[in-house]
């Protein structure tokens, strides 16, 4: 029997694709860079199914006229994939949730510690050769303790996040669309900008999209305390980078901690030459046991689907 054509737009964990050259006629991407519209339009005709990551934008004018039976999105965002077009071309889209929420808080409480004691600046000090020595005043940054957590957004990261910032003596308040039953009444902040004023660190935990693009805006910014943070291991196109280069160049806030961007793998030049923005590569999931277990769980959405079974995950 024929096995099932499949395309993996990147590389995976070599425990994945050894699990899926045991059942499919799998095609890597041996450069491992990111495949142009044109190669995603054409895999969607000529495969069974093609596995995509954050990095391979599927809008309608790609999606539309695909053969594929299946697109496996190798994450659990999946802005970058029109699901109407998806629809209309009869395509199943699966996503890979729960299995990154730990790997990404635990990159939420890095952020926020860095940009906090003022790690990168101390490291590029350090490594730069221009530290002089222990002394009383410098790099002083904030303790934690007894400071607030405000999360935009209450989904599974950012539950998981609450729990880490916790351990660190940190009071929680959160702004969602609905209030949660896990927390208490008083902690709950009806608009952004209330939140934005009552917290001392603001991760941001919301879905991309139109509807919150930019939602931290120089307004938002404004609101937020001198002394506070702001971390986003969400979606890069949540702030106003403009905006958050000019506040942390003014000093209207302390520190950011950036782990997204609004268009990956670029970084505008201002935030890059900003001292007291904290700086990571999208390491949010990048850990070899959550990377790996992504993997297993598109694995697994295929299996469904080429057994004739309704997919876990399906979101289309």
């Amino acid at each position: 029997m024929t096995r099932p054509r499949i395309l993996l737009t990147r590389r995976w964990p070599e425990a994945v694709e050894a699990r899926l050259a045991e059942r499919y006629d799998v095609t890597l991407n041996a450069r491992d860079v990111p495949l142009d519209a044109d190669a995603l339009r054409a895999a969607l005709r000529d495969y069974d199914a093609v596995c995509p990551t954050v990095t391979d934008r599927l809008p309608a004018d790609v999606i539309e006229g695909a053969t594929t039976r299946m697109i496996g999105n190798y994450g659990a965002g999946f802005e970058h994939i029109d699901l109407d077009a998806a629809r209309a071309a009869g395509v199943i889209v699966t996503n890979t949730p729960d299995v990154l929420t730990d790997a990404t808080a635990d990159i939420a409480m890095l952020l926020i510690l860095a940009a906090t004691r003022r790690a990168s600046e101390g490291e590029r000090e350090l490594r730069a050769g221009a530290w002089s020595g222990w002394r009383p005043t410098h790099l002083l940054g904030h303790s934690l303790s007894g400071k607030t957590l405000g999360l935009i957004g209450y989904g599974r990261i950012a539950r998981a996040t609450a729990d880490r910032a916790k351990a660190f003596g940190m009071r929680v308040i959160y702004h969602s669309r609905n209030q949660a039953e896990d927390m208490p009444a008083d902690a709950y902040r009806a608009t952004p900008l209330e939140l934005a004023t009552d917290a001392d660190v603001v991760s941001l935990h919301a879905p991309g999209g139109a509807a919150t693009r930019h939602m931290v805006d120089a307004a938002f910014l404004d609101a937020m305390r001198p002394t506070a943070v702001l971390v986003n291991t969400a979606r890069g196109t949540l702030v106003d980078e403009a905006a958050l280069a000019e506040a942390l160049n003014t000093g209207r806030i302390a520190a950011a901690g950036l782990d997204v961007y609004a268009r990956e793998p670029e970084v505008p030049p201002a935030l890059l030459a900003c001292p007291t923005a904290v700086l990571l590569p999208h390491l949010g999931s990048a850990t070899i046991e959550t990377r790996t277990a992504m993997g297993m769980r598109v694995a697994d959405n295929l299996d469904a689907v080429f057994d004739g079974r309704e997919p876990r995950d399906r979101i289309a």
